[in-house]
């Protein structure tokens, strides 16, 4: 990632600032596989993708990333507990099913795990509702009627289903345009970001 930061990639460089060097990686959902090239050239990780999308896979083979084609609904049952250092789950949480499974899933195949998602308590979210519509930005990009988003969540309800599933959140903060919020995430921030592990 050379040149000027986008704010798509200065938001994968802060999430990688949470991956200890030499980490063995899990990226559920990898697009790809951008961040797992970043962590593997920066950080000196090893790990492996899950994606779906064959572009997705293609680009991720292109980049030199492992990848494995498969479905997060099926679960992570090929991974034994504890088989990676840390699980990334980014947006990806708002696609799935079964949500409260696959956070449990996360702890159980990695000592921790990184999980982000679109905050829907954002600011312009709210006023767009307001306003009597369901609101279109940068971490929502899609029509009501076309989203892939099976749900939607905000930073507050996440730290809720964090303690109600025995997970203990070792950090957590927004990101705006690329940068950090701390302060008043729940409203100022476009996505939540949570480091956790089990309880």
């Amino acid at each position: 990632m050379s040149g000027p930061l986008t704010p798509t990639s200065a938001r994968l460089r802060r999430i990688a600032e949470l991956v200890p060097e030499r980490s063995r990686v899990l990226d559920l959902g990898c697009g790809g596989g951008e961040l797992l090239a970043l962590l593997r050239d920066e950080r000196q990780c090893t790990g492996y993708g899950i994606e779906l999308d064959d572009d997705k896979v293609h680009e991720c083979v292109r980049r030199g990333v492992n990848v494995i084609q498969r479905n997060l609904e099926e679960g992570l049952s090929l991974f034994d507990d504890g088989t990676f250092d840390v699980v990334l789950q980014l947006d990806t949480l708002q696609n799935l099913r079964n949500t409260e499974a696959m956070l449990k899933e996360t702890v159980r195949v990695g000592r921790i795990g990184i999980v982000s998602f679109p905050n829907f308590a954002h600011w312009p979210h709210r006023w767009s509702v307001l306003k009597g519509r369901m609101p279109v930005s940068k971490s929502l990009p899609y029509q009501w009627y076309d989203t892939p988003n099976i749900r939607v969540a905000t930073f507050a309800d996440f730290g809720m289903l964090a303690r109600k599933n025995g997970l203990r959140v070792l950090e957590s903060f927004g990101l705006h345009d690329g940068r950090e919020v701390r302060r008043w995430p729940n409203l100022r921030a476009s996505t939540a970001v949570f480091k956790i592990e089990r309880g």
